[in-house]
């Protein structure tokens, strides 16, 4: 890439690598984020995420690989800039306030000017978190969302360049959670940071990234928008990593795959090798119909298959009905956005979206994706 394209971008890291004691972590890792964008960083844990983040923090030191900061390479073969050197702001799961300090002496440490510019600036942070009635009051005095509001100024209050957030929500209640992110990312928004929020919640990322970078085993597998990851997943992971999903399994003749609910396409793939179909749960249909005959094809849904009710649940916004296909009994789990608790060895017809299933080769590993440049 050449040095054009990295003064664009606010961020830059280039084909990052570091091991342990021998063992990859993170392994060709490259991303490059702009002004005022979120980017999430997501995947489970272990997956070298946060090493990933520790490195462009500059606590950890890459095993080879680049990180740039607005045109300037800050780490490399030859180049370690320290930590306070990066303009970086730094959110974790531990908020680790100074107990014995105010709040407005938390948001303000390691701020440079005079008392009266240190002041302001707190109390500005402290408008935006909506915490300013609390200017005086110390850590102990505030609940865990606004401790975290205070975090979130405090690593705003120098006006860096990046926002590095390593699964900093985690450690909230549910009910605050959402209004808490919703709030963080105006913020951020209107600092113009551009910000990597490292988390292994997929609706934290949809919730609040412009880009996703899916991670596994050290390496970025897919990047792109929210959406494109969750409707065009690079491989069976990649989707059982946002939702639940039904798999069906089967063998390839003649470009197609035979299945209870008809035939699937398998472009290119060779004749007795195996794809795996899958299809979310909220993308099954069901049926009553009695005529024993099932309800007839339809090009959005194809053949109809009959099943019956294993298991029925309700668990709040959605009814989950698990059922044994008939003929090989394999379960397929069904998503309904309301009440519906059939009994058990009700006989249903069941079909599913074709035009929401995705088909992979089974057991392929997709090559690493670096998405759009």
């Amino acid at each position: 890439m050449d040095g054009a394209s990295m003064n664009k971008a606010r961020l830059e890291i280039r084909d990052l690598h570091r091991s342990f004691g021998g063992r990859p972590v993170v392994s060709g890792v490259s991303l490059a984020l702009q002004a005022g964008q979120v980017t999430g960083l997501l995947g489970p844990s272990g997956c070298g995420k946060s090493t990933t983040l520790r490195i462009i923090a500059g606590v950890d030191r890459q095993t080879s690989g680049e990180v740039w900061i607005d045109g300037q390479q800050v780490a490399g073969p030859n180049v370690f800039q320290p930590p306070e050197k990066r303009h970086i702001g730094l959110m974790f799961q531990d908020f680790a306030l100074f107990p014995h300090l105010s709040v407005a002496d938390n948001v303000a440490f390691g701020l440079k000017g005079t008392r009266t510019e240190k002041r302001l600036r707190v109390r500005e942070l402290l408008e935006k978190v909506g915490l300013a009635r609390f200017i005086d009051s110390y850590p102990h005095e505030l609940s865990g969302g606004e401790q975290q509001r205070v975090a979130l100024a405090r690593a705003l209050a120098p006006r860096p360049s990046i926002m590095l957030m390593d699964e900093p929500f985690s450690g909230l209640d549910n009910r605050l959670r959402d209004g808490i992110r919703d709030e963080t990312l105006g913020i951020l928004k209107d600092e113009g940071a551009a910000v990597l929020l490292v988390t292994h919640e997929p609706e934290e990322a949809m919730r609040m990234a412009d880009e996703i970078a899916l991670m596994r085993d050290g390496r970025i597998v897919q990047r792109g928008a929210p959406y494109n990851l969750y409707n065009a997943p690079v491989d069976l992971k990649a989707a059982a990593f946002f939702s639940d999903v039904n798999v069906i399994t089967g063998v390839v003749q003649g470009a197609l795959t035979e299945t209870a609910f008809g035939q699937f396409l398998a472009p290119g793939v060779p004749d007795g090798a195996k794809v795996d179909i899958v299809i979310r749960p909220q993308h099954l249909r069901i049926d009553f119909d009695r005529s024993g005959r099932g309800p007839s094809p339809t090009p959005d849904h194809g053949v109809w298959a009959r099943a019956r009710v294993d298991r029925a649940r309700f668990i709040g916004k959605e009814s989950l009905v698990d059922f044994r296909m008939e003929g090989n009994g394999s379960i397929l789990t069904a998503s309904v956005s309301s009440v519906f608790l059939p009994a058990k060895d009700t006989p249903l017809w069941i079909a599913i979206r074709r035009d929401r299933c995705f088909v992979f080769r089974h057991g392929d590993v997709p090559g690493v994706d670096e998405g759009p440049s």
